[in-house]
């Protein structure tokens, strides 16, 4: 088991369903999960999936915390984001104090290629809370070369996804979604909006179907793609089984090229946030306390002892201790990197 023994009681009512039982609640307790991406539907999921006693569960996010996040992710408060805490420390903080049975591992990290076998390697399941193609790409890599299932989950305005994947048993992200879609028609939360209800009921069916499999009830896992839009009280059931086909890059062939990618100095723009993530090129960790001190006279700094932020000329420049930095006041990578050389150097 990997957290201390759970009491039992708190979960009686939760035992009294009879698929589950105490046994499926034993399975749980031994279970371990990664939560990829701590914003909207992570926070959701980690939560029920924290409540429910799930033995250990490893939350991951590259990112802080902003006041615009607060009416979908449901983990924070105000004092999270006048602390400017990332995200994975504030939810893991939360989090204990909801179940200390369990056992909470925040990383503050962007998920890639270089770090994802570390991360997930150790786990039972893999939940999708991230917002991007190229992430939920590199998982599905990962988890059909690992053999571990995942839960997909999306969601933009009212309109929500969600899918349950089992390698060797169910089709692969890829078989669904060959390549992804062309970036202007990929409609964002800053292009649509989006709405925390959808947010919830999204997360909400991602986590029964974590639950599914962490208690040993696989055969319960819907088999079938959940497509809902709230607004207009439409939810159904897409079957999906017939897409799994004998040329999916990943599943059939084998071609793992989202998780096999040589990492470089990459560059992200943020969805809806007119910022850009650059990350350093291999794995390194910097001096916060240094570096602060090197920037004191470039502009407004301030620190924590996961992040430091520099304000200057139209800029708001954010550094982790893993060496990534986001700029925000641009959504053009070339701006970001020379905002970077001028103040971080590289």
């Amino acid at each position: 088991m990997t957290a201390a023994a759970p009491n039992f009681d708190r979960y009686r009512r939760q035992i009294r369903f009879a698929p589950l039982g105490e046994a499926g609640q034993q399975r749980l307790a031994a279970a371990s999960v990664l939560v990829v991406g701590c914003g909207a539907l992570g926070s959701v999921a980690a939560d029920l999936l924290v409540r429910a006693g799930v033995g250990r569960v490893r939350i991951v996010d590259r990112d802080f915390l902003e006041a615009d996040n607060l009416h979908r992710q449901v983990l924070f408060a105000e004092s999270d984001v006048a602390a400017q805490l990332p995200k994975a420390v504030a939810a893991a903080e939360r989090l204990r104090t909801v179940n200390s049975a369990v056992t909470i591992e925040p990383v503050v990290a962007d998920v890639s290629p270089a770090n994802i076998a570390s991360l997930a390697g150790d786990v039972d399941c893999l939940v999708d809370g991230t917002d991007n193609f190229a992430t939920r790409y590199l998982l599905n890599d990962f988890a059909v070369q690992a053999g571990k299932p995942w839960v997909f989950g999306g969601v933009v305005g009212a309109e929500g996804q969600v899918l349950a994947i089992i390698p060797g048993e169910t089709p692969c992200f890829a078989c669904l979604m060959p390549e992804p879609p062309p970036a202007q028609l990929q409609p964002t939360c800053e292009t649509a909006g989006v709405l925390g209800p959808a947010v919830g009921v999204v997360a909400s069916l991602q986590a029964i179907e974590a639950l599914k499999l962490l208690s040993g009830n696989r055969a319960a896992v819907n088999p079938r793609m959940t497509l809902l839009d709230l607004w207009t009280n439409n939810i159904r059931n897409v079957k999906v089984a017939n897409s799994r086909t004998g040329d999916c890059r990943a599943c059939a062939r084998r071609d793992f090229a989202y998780l096999e990618a040589r990492r470089g100095d990459a560059t992200t723009t943020l969805c809806g946030r007119n910022s850009v993530q650059i990350a350093p090129a291999a794995e390194t960790s910097v001096d916060l306390s240094e570096l602060a001190r090197k920037l004191q006279s470039a502009g407004r700094v301030t620190a924590n002892p996961y992040l430091l932020r520099l304000e200057v000329e139209t800029y708001r420049i954010t550094v982790f201790a893993d060496g990534r930095a986001i700029i925000a006041g641009t959504d053009d990578p070339a701006t970001a990197r020379t905002v970077h050389a001028r103040y971080l150097g590289g």
